[in-house]
């Protein structure tokens, strides 16, 4: 079984855990009071990536602490990781401003292509917000972002996930066969 490591970084407070566990079917009592992750937390869980039929492939969802005093565990966190995650509040204007650095430190720093990351706009309870555009920077505008709403719209955000984990399967195998050609040739 092909196994995955997805990051899920961004600022504090964006809802980086509440995504985690509900991508991964986890139920913490966490009373909804906010408490912020230290370090960081480790989820396994099983998901059929979007165009894999009926294979499954196994998840490591690293749910990231967004507090810069864990910027030294960050290289550590970084190896072989599949795939890096931006999770942001678009209600909080710092924000916007903020996954700029997410994206240097994590996504940039390791050479990742576009397809093995993913913005989530993640909108919280009773927010208001619209699914709008966002005044993003041109080079994070060309990656994918989807609007979450765990309360409207659950499953349109598992979904989006499994096309997502589709993608870094496809870019894993590609990379994969091309390593493979380079060794026979």
């Amino acid at each position: 079984m092909l196994k995955t490591k997805i990051l899920f970084v961004g600022p504090n407070e964006s809802g980086k855990t509440v995504l985690a566990n509900f991508l991964s079917d986890t139920t913490e009592n966490v009373g909804g009071e906010y408490r912020p992750t230290e370090g960081v937390r480790i989820l396994e869980f099983e998901s059929a990536p979007e165009g894999s039929g009926d294979k499954t492939c196994e998840v490591e969802l690293w749910d990231c602490s967004g507090d810069f005093k864990f910027e030294s565990c960050w290289p550590a966190l970084m190896k072989d990781s599949s795939g890096v995650v931006i999770i942001f509040n678009p209600d909080v204007p710092s924000h916007l401003k903020e996954i700029e650095t997410w994206h240097s430190m994590f996504i940039s720093s390791q050479g990742l292509q576009d397809a093995q990351c993913l913005l989530i706009a993640h909108h919280k309870p009773g927010s208001g917000v619209e699914d709008g555009r966002l005044p993003l920077a041109s080079h994070l505008s060309r990656l994918p972002l989807i609007h979450s709403n765990l309360e409207d719209e659950p499953e349109d955000v598992r979904q989006a996930f499994c096309r997502y984990l589709g993608n870094v399967v496809n870019t894993m195998s590609e990379s994969r066969e091309r390593e493979e050609m380079s060794i026979i040739t």
